[in-house]
C-alpha cells in the first residue's frame, strides 16, 4: 500500500487533504466542546467539596461524541450533507440552514488550516515514520491555539499527550533523540518557570500562565533543546508584533491579557518543519558551522 501511494503522489496528497479536512471538522468539535466539558468538571468538583449531602443530579450526556452536531442557536441537528468540511460552509453562506443565524468563521478556518498544514507536513516528510508524528503535532497545536484564543486556557488533556507522544518518538530518534528531548522538555519548563517568577517578583502580577509552561515543555520534548532558542525568538517576535498590534488597534490597556499559546504553537510548528534550515542559515550568515547531532 505504501509503495502504491509512493508511486501515485497525487493520490497520496489527495488522501492527506481529505484526512486533513475530516480531522479539521473533528478539531472544531474539540475546540467548542472541550472547554465546556472542563468547566462542567470544575463545577462538579467545587459542588462536591462544598455540599456534604451529595445528591445525584441528572444531567444530559455531553461529551465529544454526544449530542450529535447541532446549531448552537436553535439546537437543530445538523444534517450529514450540511456537515461536509468547507463545502457546507460555502453552500450555506456561513448560516444555519434552519434559523439562518451566523456560523462562526472559525469553523471554516480550522478546517482549511488543518488541510493546508497537513499537506505541508506531508510534502516535507513524505511517506515516512515522521509523517504521522508531524500530523499529530500539527493537529494538537491547532486545537490548543484556538482554545487559547477563545478561552485563554491550554488544557492539560491536550498538552500532556503532546508531551508524552514527543518523548515516545524521541526513543526512536525520529525528531530528536531521547537525551535532547528530555533536556528540551526540562529546560523549556524551567525557563518559563523562572521567567514567570521573575515577572511576578517585579510586578506582583502573573505574566505567564502555567499552561504556557507545559506547552513549551511539550515542544521541547518534540524538537529537543537545540531548537528552543528559535522557538522562543519566533514566539517572542510574534507576540510583540501581533499581540502588541492587537492592543494598539483596539486601543486596549497594556495590562490586557493576551494568550501566548498561539505564538508558541506557530513558532513550534515552523521549527518542526524548517527549524534546522533556518538555524543553519542564521549561523551560516555569521560564519558559524553547526551540525545537528
Amino acid at each position: 500500500m505504501l509503495d502504491f501511494l509512493a508511486s501515485h503522489v497525487f493520490l497520496f496528497y489527495f488522501l492527506i487533504a481529505i484526512v486533513g479536512l475530516v480531522i479539521g471538522s473533528f478539531l472544531n468539535v474539540v475546540i467548542y466542546r472541550l472547554p465546556i466539558l472542563l468547566e462542567k468538571e470544575w463545577r462538579k468538583e467545587c459542588l462536591d467539596s462544598l455540599v456534604e449531602d451529595e445528591t445525584s443530579i441528572e444531567q444530559a450526556t455531553f461529551n465529544l461524541a454526544v449530542p450529535t452536531s447541532h446549531c448552537p442557536h436553535c439546537k437543530h441537528p445538523i444534517k450529514i450533507w450540511h456537515n461536509i468540511p468547507l463545502l457546507s460552509y460555502i453552500w450555506l453562506r456561513g448560516k444555519c440552514s434552519t434559523c439562518a443565524k451566523h456560523i462562526p468563521f472559525r469553523y471554516f478556518l480550522v478546517e482549511l488550516l488543518t488541510c493546508v498544514l497537513s499537506l505541508i507536513v506531508a510534502f516535507e516528510f513524505g511517506i515516512s515514520g515522521t509523517l504521522v508524528g508531524g500530523l499529530l503535532f500539527t493537529w494538537l497545536l491547532i486545537a490548543i491555539t484556538f482554545i487559547d484564543l477563545e478561552h485563554q486556557i491550554i488544557p492539560d488533556v491536550l498538552t500532556y499527550p503532546l508531551l508524552w507522544i514527543g518523548l515516545t518518538y524521541s526513543c526512536f530518534g525520529l525528531f530528536s533523540n531521547s537525551r535532547d528531548a528530555i533536556l528540551g522538555a526540562a529546560i523549556a519548563y524551567l525557563f518559563f518557570w523562572v521567567l514567570g517568577k521573575a515577572f511576578y517578583w517585579v510586578t506582583k502580577k502573573e505574566g505567564i500562565g502555567h499552561g504556557d509552561y507545559k506547552l513549551l515543555a511539550a515542544v521541547g520534548a518534540w524538537l529537543g533543546w537545540e531548537l528552543l532558542p528559535l522557538v522562543l525568538l519566533l514566539s517572542g517576535l510574534l507576540g510583540i508584533v501581533f499581540g502588541g498590534g492587537f492592543l494598539l488597534i483596539r486601543k486596549l490597556s497594556k495590562n490586557t491579557p493576551i494568550p501566548f499559546g498561539p505564538f508558541i504553537a506557530l513558532a513550534a510548528w515552523v521549527a518542526l518543519i524548517w527549524g534546522f534550515d533556518i538555524t543553519q542559515m542564521y549561523l551560516h550568515f555569521f560564519g558559524i558551522a553547526w551540525t545537528n547531532m
